[in-house]
């Protein structure tokens, strides 16, 4: 039972749309379903990696710190998206931490299945490699914004980078803590409070019920 709820979830991964019924078997059968809740450090930055994850359902960071514990945030990743390939295709440690910022419900790749998956289908590989310059082209827009914008075009950016098209609108639809932002764009979190305080007050967002917000469409003057 466990094998075919397995192959089901990961037949509904885009990522493995291109396999055939053999290959998921195989690949199934190298897997393991794991649910986390709120909190919870799903893989940590320098140690060995065995797995990468597909994250089926919540909202999970990717972060870094330094020696003095302190915590920038790389990414945050939403349902589909996968991570932990990278050190399992060079065999290095973990390069950042990702931890649970919801309940989440994960599928764990096993090393193994995942590197005959990539051998034995050309268009996974291809999948792979999209996912790899994505990322690496979203290192450098955020390369970019810490570079070349003030601090409100980085909050702006982060807000924009998150909001949805929600009836001709831009909406925030997950709560962003302030302190989340502040480790996204290098700031304090008392100056990400500001900021914010001052984009509503001038306008430029609306706060909803429930963390929701409604982004107004001048705030993209900030980062342009």
């Amino acid at each position: 039972m466990a094998h075919d709820e397995n192959k089901a979830f990961l037949r509904r991964v885009p990522l493995f749309s291109g396999l055939t019924e053999q290959q998921l078997d195989a690949l199934a059968a190298g897997s393991a379903r794991r649910s986390y809740p709120k909190g919870r450090t799903i893989v940590s930055e320098g140690e060995p990696s065995q797995s990468m994850y597909i994250l089926l359902a919540g909202r999970a960071k990717v972060q870094r710190s330094d020696a003095e514990g302190k915590e920038v945030i790389l990414a945050v990743l939403g349902s589909g998206e996968f991570f932990g390939e990278m050190s399992l295709i060079d065999d290095s440690p973990r390069s950042a931490s990702v931890i649970t910022l919801e309940s989440c419900e994960f599928m764990a790749v096993s090393k193994d299945a995942f590197k005959t998956m990539l051998q034995q289908s050309p268009e996974v590989s291809m999948a792979v490699m999209r996912g790899l310059v994505r990322r690496l082209r979203e290192a450098d827009k955020k390369i970019e914004t810490l570079a070349l914008l003030d601090v409100y075009g980085r909050v702006a950016r982060v807000l924009l980078d998150f909001s949805e098209d929600v009836g001709g609108e831009r909406v925030v639809k997950n709560r962003l803590p302030r302190q989340e932002i502040a480790k996204m764009i290098g700031a304090s979190r008392e100056m990400v409070s500001r900021v914010m305080k001052g984009l509503e007050l001038d306008g430029y967002i609306m706060p909803l019920p429930e963390g929701k917000l409604v982004l107004r469409e001048k705030l993209s003057s900030y980062i342009n």
